[in-house]
This record gives C-alpha cells, structure tokens and sequence, in this order.
C-alpha cells in the first residue's frame, strides 16, 4: 500500500482520498521520492529548489 496513502497539510489527517474528509483540501502522498545515486535529474531539481 505504499503510495495509496496521503496526508492532509493543513490538519495533518491520513487518508486514501485526494482531498481531505475533514477540510477540502487537497492531500499530498505520505511518502519521500525515492533516493537513487544515479539520479540523472537531481542537479536541475536542486537548482530550482535553491536557487
């Protein structure tokens, strides 16, 4: 079930929808993105997060 499950940012509840039961809001997955050592990507994604 890894994956399946998202949490609400604003309230911080767990569910399996993509929007929160208790305030509406949208949920986000639960889990990190996956680490790997040959990201070929990684610079760009750095950059773009810090400047």
């Amino acid at each position: 079930m890894v994956g399946k499950i998202r949490r609400c940012p604003s309230d911080g509840t767990y569910t399996l929808n993509f929007s929160c039961p208790q305030c509406g809001t949208e949920t986000r997955t639960a889990h990190p993105a996956r680490y790997s050592s040959q990201d070929r990507f990684g610079k760009y994604r750095r950059r773009v997060r810090y400047g």
